[in-house]
């Protein structure tokens, strides 16, 4: 009776909350015809978006109530309402969770009533199951019916709150723009650092390692001495050209995942991080053997580690560093923390906006979480199909 008692004062203030909402919706439709009058008129239209953005907040802390019930989160789909008037109005009319708002907002005028139902229940379930569960030791009857009437609210709003496959579409192709702007940028932005190593760095030593060899020629009749002198020289600078040459190879994209795979890869790199670091690897394996991601997703997940160490290392302050790598489901999971000062601001550099524009380019995410005083923790989600 006890457990039956606080689930039914669990569902009342649920149910409280709603009818808290629906009575704000009520006085919300004196707004609404104010707006569809003035819209009408013409003068008023630039109240329209802005009603429209007040609708949105009321669906959304709906959805939030919903879900929070439920324990399932009911995803919005909307359209950005920028530009001019126009472009807003526009915008406004033509995104179909407009019409899905506006759907719930008239269904919730009737439905928002079942609070009222639950006040009967209270008396009439503390009289009848306090008789049928305390005395006659039964399940309770009368109670439980206000969990329902939470559910039953709840089940309506997330039906009729849920976007549309055409909202979802829309919002998708947004996301989609976005993304392939930012690959794009990040490709452009990799292509102009690939042209200055090259340029500042194995240019500049083949400019001089082809001097020396000139310089060597001229000499080798009069001064052979300074001529072998000069050829060792040379040596010494095709020799790092090489390396110069290597390290371009390997930030396009390193031959040791093609070699020894992701998790070989990666603890190659903490082993010779600056930082003391603890690689934990879930459901992977060494080298070849087993399910491998798609290249492109190793190689985010290897650049997205090798640039967190990087600037834990010249930034945070840390000594040390945890990796985990995580095969999932659905993707592969990648995790780096550091015990450092924090503060890491993800517009505030090039680095952490590089590394989620390439992973954004494979429809992933990144989550940093740096409070001032640290830890600094940086989750990478990348899809792919094992």
């Amino acid at each position: 009776m006890r457990a039956t008692v606080r689930q039914a004062a669990r569902a009342t203030l649920q149910l409280v909350l709603s009818a808290a909402m629906a009575f704000g919706s009520y006085i919300f439709v004196t707004v609404l015809l104010i707006t569809a009058i003035a819209t009408a008129a013409v003068v008023g239209a630039f109240m329209l978006p802005e009603t429209v953005l007040l609708i949105r907040r009321i669906a959304g802390a709906k959805r939030h109530q919903a879900g929070r019930w439920t324990g399932r989160k009911i995803p919005e789909a909307y359209q950005p309402l920028t530009g001019t008037v126009r472009e807003r109005v526009r915008t406004a009319v033509r995104d179909p969770s407009t019409l899905t708002d506006f759907r719930w907002m008239v269904a919730y005028y009737a439905y928002g009533t079942l609070p009222v139902l639950m006040l009967p229940l209270w008396p009439l379930g503390l009289v009848v199951d306090g008789v049928w569960c305390g005395l006659l030791r039964r399940r309770a009857v009368v109670l439980p019916l206000i969990s329902r009437l939470a559910d039953l609210d709840a089940h309506w709003s997330t039906v009729l709150l849920k976007p549309s496959p055409k909202a979802q579409l829309a919002v998708r192709v947004e996301e989609l723009v976005q993304t392939r702007a930012g690959a794009i940028a990040a490709h452009g932005a990799e292509l102009r650092r690939i042209e200055r190593d090259l340029h500042d760095g194995t240019q500049a030593r083949l400019v001089s390692l082809s001097m020396r060899i000139g310089l060597a020629k001229r000499a080798y009749d009069q001064d052979p001495e300074a001529a072998r002198r000069m050829l060792d020289d040379a040596q010494t600078l095709a020799e790092e050209a090489l390396t110069d040459l290597r390290h371009v190879v390997r930030a396009i994209h390193p031959p040791i995942l093609t070699d020894r795979g992701l998790v070989g890869a990666v603890r190659a790199l903490a082993a010779s991080s600056a930082l003391t670091v603890t690689v934990t690897v879930d459901g992977l394996t060494d080298g070849h053997d087993g399910p491998r991601a798609p290249a492109a997703v190793e190689a985010a997940a290897y650049f997205v580690i090798a640039e967190s160490l990087t600037n834990a290392a010249k930034y945070s302050g840390a000594d040390r560093a945890d990796v985990r790598l995580a095969r999932a489901r659905t993707g592969l999971r990648v995790r780096v923390r550091d015990e450092g000062r924090g503060g890491a601001d993800e517009a505030g550099g090039s680095g952490l906006l590089g590394m989620q524009r390439r992973v954004a380019a494979l429809d992933g995410s990144v989550t940093v979480t740096s409070p001032v005083g640290g830890p600094t923790v940086i989750e990478v989600e990348l899809p792919c199909v094992w």
